[in-house]
């Protein structure tokens, strides 16, 4: 079963269309990661998964189901864990968990659940005292709640610590395993590349590449980092390099070059430098990382994400560029 399904979607507010003509697919217990830069309309489309937004044209299918028609049953299959999420702060954390249970007539444990996410012996304090990193894991507890077929996680490491972080890679690739499909938004693309079987990147509300890592990888040429520890490369050496075929770039950095080349450059890049009298005391390579292939499929178009069309309605202020607190 297609998990979720976006056919021909177009958003359009008031002066702006957040969305263009989009169409996405997500497969049943696939862990899928949304990203684009500011702006992009990764927000506003995971409105429009949860019923939040109507489309302006298209459809919106998500288990199955037509979300303008069966929205309710939709979100009661589904864990949401928001961008953002705001506690009660007077109730304390089982409170929380408590209440999900209940709005979804479930039958978890919500001590269980607060210590799945790590915030075991905390249930009994007022949400209201929890940092950053712990209300979000509160928030992960409510959105596990009733084993859901689909999770969506809007930045769901926020604020966590690097052990937190790794805790929630941990929940993500075991509910996957379960059979639920994970829809996974992160400004955080390390998080991304570590869980995702697959990544579409968002631009000005439409899909540029959607693969998984290692596809979009080859998509942009299978380009590799070469860092070459060359104590004396001079401005003519440097040239040598960046002269050869397959080289796109050449920085000096302190005694090391760092050049980006295909695969089968990286002996030529080496032998030009002996040739030009450098002596070579180490290298290695290393893959274009995910951060690389979004900035690839992204770049060029600053001006559009720092000041062009919102990833929500006009006057909102969502994916802005996180800020990580202590988690506990």
């Amino acid at each position: 079963m297609t998990a979720i399904e976006l056919r021909s979607v177009t958003k359009a507010f008031a002066d702006v269309t957040a969305v263009h003509d989009l169409d996405l697919t997500v497969e049943d217990g696939e862990v899928y990661g949304f990203l684009g830069p500011n702006g992009a309309g990764k927000s506003t489309t995971i409105d429009m998964l949860l019923d939040l937004v109507r489309p302006t044209t298209g459809t919106v299918r998500v288990l199955g189901a037509d979300v303008a028609a069966d929205g309710v049953e939709i979100r009661r299959r589904t864990g949401v864990l928001p961008d953002g999420f705001s506690v009660y702060n007077r109730l304390s954390g089982r409170k929380h968990v408590e209440f999900a249970v209940e709005s979804k007539d479930a039958d978890d444990d919500p001590d269980a659940l607060l210590d799945r996410v790590g915030l075991d012996g905390d249930g009994d304090r007022s949400a209201g005292e929890y940092s950053k990193g712990m209300r979000q894991r509160l928030a992960l507890a409510m959105a596990l709640v009733g084993d859901p077929d689909l999770l969506i996680l809007d930045e769901p490491s926020s604020g966590l610590d690097p052990a937190g972080a790794k805790e929630m890679r941990e929940i993500v690739r075991t509910e996957a395993d379960r059979g639920a499909t994970v829809f996974f938004s992160s400004h955080l693309l390390g998080q991304v590349d570590a869980v995702c079987d697959r990544v579409g990147i968002l631009r000005d509300g439409e899909l540029v590449a959607e693969d998984s890592v290692e596809g979009l990888r080859e998509a942009v040429g299978g380009e590799e980092t070469l860092e070459v520890a060359a104590a004396g490369a001079d401005d003519d050496a440097v040239a040598a390099v960046r002269a050869l075929a397959g080289v796109s770039g050449v920085t000096r950095d302190g005694d090391d070059l760092v050049v980006n080349c295909a695969s089968d450059a990286k002996t030529d890049v080496i032998a030009a430098l002996e040739d030009a009298g450098v002596a070579v005391d180490d290298f290695h390579t290393r893959e274009a990382s995910l951060e690389d292939l979004f900035l690839a499929y992204t770049e060029g178009d600053a001006a559009e994400r720092d000041g062009g069309v919102p990833d929500s309605a006009p006057d909102a202020a969502d994916d802005d560029p996180v800020t990580e607190e202590v988690d506990r």
